[in-house]
């Protein structure tokens, strides 16, 4: 018998789950996130809710501080692994309440959820040392390929990863784009998912190696095009917790806080209510613990750039 509610208590608490109740789980996430359309339709209030990697016990604050999943909708925009010790529980806490409660939870992918990054940056390894084999980050990455490209929040606060693209004039274009794939190195899917926001004039290289760094007029200018007051992203550290740029266009949420157990960073949630107001809630790190339950003391080890 598949349990939900008891694969969600054991995932919780940090504890092993069986490597064929992960495949059937994988499984029927798949094709729930299969009817789900590029760009998802979100009615409020909704809280969104940046970058998590990997840090579940900051994520069961985050649910803790801002209502929880059985009273609240969310959406989260994507880097649920890497970098963090808890990116599968992280990850697979996220599919659970997604097939509990399917209408209160919206999954956006990250730059991190491809086979390429994960295998670098943490979540590969972390499967491998937990069950000896490759198979669960398999099965994971199968469904970071039905994961959506972004949302729509009341046709007014437009939801991605990273940011805009050249490639992109107006959110119906995403619609068109073929998403049940690794993510390309260039190209609409890759800009939205890599993109950031930057004191520029115009679209400029990126020094992460992908995706487009762009300015406030090209903000302005696809708010314009497309009816909507917001772009509200992540995929950049914010030591605040967010940050508001291009006269309140467009904000950066994140989401861990302490980020890789060492920035000493808060994090924040931002909720958009019914009148479209938004607020913010702020929230600090707990106290990361290992699989036995010792207090992991902060690595000084330097993370590595990203690279393509």
């Amino acid at each position: 018998m598949f349990d939900l509610d008891r694969i969600i208590s054991l995932l919780r608490q940090g504890r092993h789950i069986a490597e064929e109740t992960v495949y059937t789980l994988c499984l029927l996430s798949q094709e729930l996130l299969m009817n789900e359309s590029n760009v998802t339709h979100v009615n409020t209030p909704v809280t969104i809710c940046g970058d998590i990697h990997g840090q579940l016990h900051d994520l069961l604050t985050l649910f803790e501080k801002s209502g929880g999943i059985e009273k609240s909708r969310y959406i989260f925009l994507g880097d649920f692994v890497d970098r963090g010790f808890y990116s599968l529980e992280s990850f697979l806490l996220l599919l659970c309440y997604k097939l509990r409660y399917p209408d209160r939870i919206t999954l956006i992918r990250g730059n991190h959820e491809t086979r390429q990054i994960t295998k670098v940056y943490g979540f590969y390894d972390e499967i491998m040392r937990k069950y000896g084999n490759s198979n669960v980050w398999r099965y994971c990455c199968e469904v970071f390929d039905y994961l959506s490209l972004g949302a729509i929040v009341n046709q007014s606060v437009f939801c991605v990863h990273g940011g805009l693209s050249p490639d992109v004039m107006t959110i119906d274009e995403i619609r068109s784009v073929d998403r049940k794939q690794e993510v390309p190195h260039e190209g609409a899917m890759c800009d939205l998912l890599w993109s950031d926001p930057d004191d520029v004039d115009t679209w400029s290289l990126s020094p992460r190696g992908a995706g487009f760094l762009f300015g406030g007029q090209q903000v302005q200018e696809f708010l314009s095009r497309n009816g909507v007051d917001l772009i509200a992203r992540a995929h950049q550290l914010v030591m605040e917790g967010y940050k508001e740029m291009f006269d309140n266009g467009l904000v950066t949420v994140w989401s861990a806080p302490n980020y890789c157990y060492r920035c000493g960073n808060v994090a924040a949630v931002l909720r958009i209510d019914d009148d479209l107001s938004r607020s913010y809630t702020i929230f600090e790190a707990v106290q990361p613990q290992n699989d036995v339950g010792n207090t992991i003391l902060p690595t000084r080890k330097p993370q590595m750039d990203y690279f393509l």
